[in-house]
């Protein structure tokens, strides 16, 4: 997760807005096996993590756009 997450990190940082530095930060406190899953789609996103953020950068891992 540390190179999905730092190469997002690296990529967009510059343009997220504060609530999404929070966001990020408060997704990168959830368990790795469970974000792992979430983003390649072996399991379903939880409500509360399903957010604009999260789907940027599973869009982002998958694919690497922004």
């Amino acid at each position: 997760m540390d190179l999905i997450m730092g190469r997002f990190a690296d990529a967009l940082i510059g343009t997220l807005t504060e609530g999404e530095i929070a966001e990020f930060e408060r997704l990168s406190d959830e368990p790795e096996p469970d974000l792992y899953a979430w983003i390649t789609g072996d399991r379903p996103v939880p409500a509360d993590c399903d957010t604009a953020l999260f789907r940027k950068l599973r869009s982002f891992a998958r694919d690497g756009r922004k």
